[in-house]
């Protein structure tokens, strides 16, 4: 099994494959396994900045309202309430930081593949002129990653 280092995105494994003639996995079949990370300068800033300001919010929550209060229940109740809709948070917030978000596989504009999708009549297929890939609804190819 490959590391996670070696592991490519859909779009660039398929065009690796392209490149050395080796038969691809269609992507429909291929699973990703393990974590996929991004390492760009602003995206880790801005991760930062948010767990950042979800641990400012905790702090505040226990010792600012939580811990003076006088009444047991009522800082209980309310920090439970808080730490759980917190760790839910950061767990959804990590996990779509870590998660790939897929992308469009190149080249599947071909008849035979358009047949197999059993469209309904009348239902329009748009297709990328740069890539011959069919678009998804509301997508423009990307002209800074092709």
């Amino acid at each position: 099994m490959k590391s996670p280092v070696h592991r490519c995105r859909d779009v660039e494994r398929q065009a690796a494959c392209l490149q050395t003639e080796q038969p691809c996995v269609p992507v429909s079949q291929h699973i990703p396994s393990g974590m996929w990370f991004i390492r760009d300068a602003c995206g880790i800033v801005c991760g930062v900045i948010t767990w950042m300001l979800v641990f400012y919010a905790e702090f505040v929550v226990l010792f600012v309202m939580l811990l003076p209060s006088k009444n047991l229940t009522y800082s209980l109740v309310n920090g439970t309430v808080f730490n759980t809709l917190a760790f839910l948070a950061l767990a959804s917030h990590f996990r779509a930081m870590c998660t790939d978000p897929g992308a469009v596989p190149t080249g599947n504009a071909t008849k035979e593949y358009i047949e197999s999708l059993q469209l309904k009549p009348g239902q329009v297929v748009y297709k990328c002129p740069k890539c011959c890939s069919i678009k998804p609804d509301r997508a423009h190819h990307c002209s800074v990653c092709n």
